[in-house]
């Protein structure tokens, strides 16, 4: 029994990490096997068990830089920046990446807004099942809410939502409903040079189409994630890239 679980363990490990490519698993697990010999033969702490049947193989892991997304590294690094320097009294977030929405509610009380519920607590977290396009919150309600890298997906259907044409529109309208006069909008979404469609993965805007749909608001800051590189302005020539947006609703 031990030694199907340690069969099953591998296929689940492996399978992760390179898929069904059984030369590269080959060539990996036997530098993994000497990588043990050599570590079984140091000063044996005692105060440890050491058995082949504990295998673990973490094999993708020897990199010589840290392996990052520029794009969630720099949006969420920003974002987070952003909302404790404003110290609202409290935060929404819709549909951004939770461990980075848990990690804001430690500072700011936040809510999280989205399709599919999160199992785990925290104090100071919560959370509200809704969709971008009907969002549970009345007009003019919220101080400060934020929506990373969410908006280009709705409507395609990758996520099990209905497909819309006009899904981005619609939640971002949704996004300026909810907002108080004055409040704070953190947003950001790919940018290209004309607004394009990557079905069923994203749609990219450009700038000037974006600003357009926050209408009666003011973009306070703009940077662009390019090349890994967080920039104050967006290069044409480059393509694609991703724009993050400081947003203030205009006062009525």
């Amino acid at each position: 029994m031990k030694l199907l679980k340690l069969i099953y363990r591998f296929y689940i490990l492996l399978k992760q990490q390179y898929g069904l490519n059984i030369f590269i698993i080959v060539y990996r697990m036997t530098g993994f096997a000497f990588d043990y010999i050599k570590y079984a033969l140091l000063d044996r702490n005692l105060q440890f068990s050491l058995s082949m049947m504990d295998w673990y193989p973490c094999l993708t892991d020897k990199t010589e830089t840290t392996p990052l997304d520029p794009v969630y590294f720099y949006q969420d690094a920003w974002a987070a920046g952003k909302i404790f320097q404003n110290k609202p009294k409290h935060h929404y977030d819709v549909g951004s990446a939770a461990k980075t929405i848990g990690i804001i509610s430690q500072f700011v009380p936040t809510t999280m807004v989205d399709i599919r519920p999160i199992e785990l607590k925290m104090d100071n977290l919560f959370f509200t099942k809704g969709s971008i396009l009907e969002l549970p919150f009345a007009d003019n309600s919220i101080e400060s809410i934020s929506s990373l890298c969410v908006v280009e997906h709705i409507g395609l259907g990758r996520y099990g939502d209905p497909l819309d044409q006009f899904g981005s529109e619609k939640a971002i309208k949704e996004l300026i409903r909810v907002t108080k006069p004055n409040g704070n909008i953190y947003f950001s979404v790919p940018i290209d040079e004309e607004n394009k469609v990557f079905f069923n993965g994203h749609r990219a805007f450009t700038t000037e189409y974006i600003k357009k749909l926050f209408l009666k608001c003011k973009v306070e800051e703009e940077l662009y994630i390019v090349d890994n590189k967080l920039r104050p302005d967006y290069i044409k020539s480059k393509g694609y890239a991703v724009a993050l947006f400081s947003i203030k609703k205009d006062g009525l």
